[in-house]
């Protein structure tokens, strides 16, 4: 959690100044509890348009912002939540104001799903640095996995090691 504007979502969320997912976006909306309404990256197109329109109606501002539902999600811990609001003018503006030192003004959107307009997303940022040394070799359907115990140690889970402690058990 590097990124000045997630640090600012997880304050705000320890505050208990969030509504986190849709129901409960719409539901601070309606209330005109909502100050900004965020989206995440990968939001699905009615996720995106609920909203905006949600935003509309409570007179809250609306970004959508260059997260995936993931990321949103491990910070507020509600799975992966493709919509989020702050409830704190505050909160909001300086959500906002660290969003744009983060995403370099002069980016172009880049086109999306069915031609829509995306914000940048993870994929568009430089990679940890260290993350191909901790991938060791692809797991099930290609994917690369992280190192467990049994990748750390030669002989953990060998024939000849179960024989060695049944051994000395004995």
């Amino acid at each position: 959690m590097t990124d000045k504007s997630l640090q600012l979502l997880g304050m705000a969320k320890k505050a208990g100044l969030l509504a986190v997912g849709s129901e409960d976006t719409a539901a601070s909306a309606r209330r005109g509890k909502a100050k900004l309404i965020i989206t995440a990256s990968d939001a699905s197109g009615g996720t995106i348009r609920r909203a905006k329109a949600n935003a509309e109606s409570g007179g809250a501002r609306y970004i959508a912002v260059p997260f995936t539902k993931f990321e949103l999600g491990s910070i507020t811990g509600r799975g992966s939540p493709g919509t989020i609001a702050f409830l704190d003018r505050g909160l909001a503006d300086g959500f906002a104001d660290r969003l744009k030192e983060a995403v370099p003004a002069g980016r172009p959107a880049e086109p999306g799903p069915a031609g829509r307009l995306k914000e940048p997303g993870p994929a568009d940022r430089p990679a940890e640095p260290g993350l191909a040394d901790r991938l060791k070799e692809p797991g099930p359907a290609g994917r690369l996995k992280e190192p467990g115990p049994a990748d750390r140690s030669a002989e953990a889970g060998s024939k000849e090691t179960l024989a060695k402690r049944k051994e000395s058990d004995a």
